[in-house]
């Protein structure tokens, strides 16, 4: 798993490559975020246009991020859900949770909506 970080206006988003699962993200995507948010960023989407697939222990980890990114008052949206993710959320009902986006360009303004 790899995590590339990009900025527009106070909107960071990461750019997640690779499964997203136990040993392997999981801890990467946790520590990342815990760092942007303690930095002082509120505003955070996840492009998952490139992980092929997520485990229990990577939704999980999905899960306790927007919680962290939530408790400090702000939001994580999430970005190019594959099939399979978006069946996933849809089986685990967190498809209601996430505010979901195909177009980086309408994720990016809903934060200021």
């Amino acid at each position: 798993m790899q995590i590339e970080e990009r900025k527009i206006g106070n909107v960071i988003i990461l750019d997640l490559k690779g499964k997203l699962t136990l040993g392997d993200g999981d801890e990467l995507l946790r520590s990342t975020v815990s760092r942007l948010v303690q930095a002082g960023s509120k505003q955070i989407v996840l492009n998952l246009g490139d992980v092929p697939y997520i485990d229990s222990a990577g939704l999980g980890e999905v899960v306790r991020t927007y919680t962290t990114v939530k408790k400090q008052d702000g939001m994580l949206k999430l970005l190019n859900l594959t099939k399979r993710i978006q069946d996933l959320l849809a089986i685990t009902k967190l498809l209601t949770v996430f505010e979901t986006f195909d177009n980086e360009a309408e994720a990016v303004v809903s934060f200021s909506a």
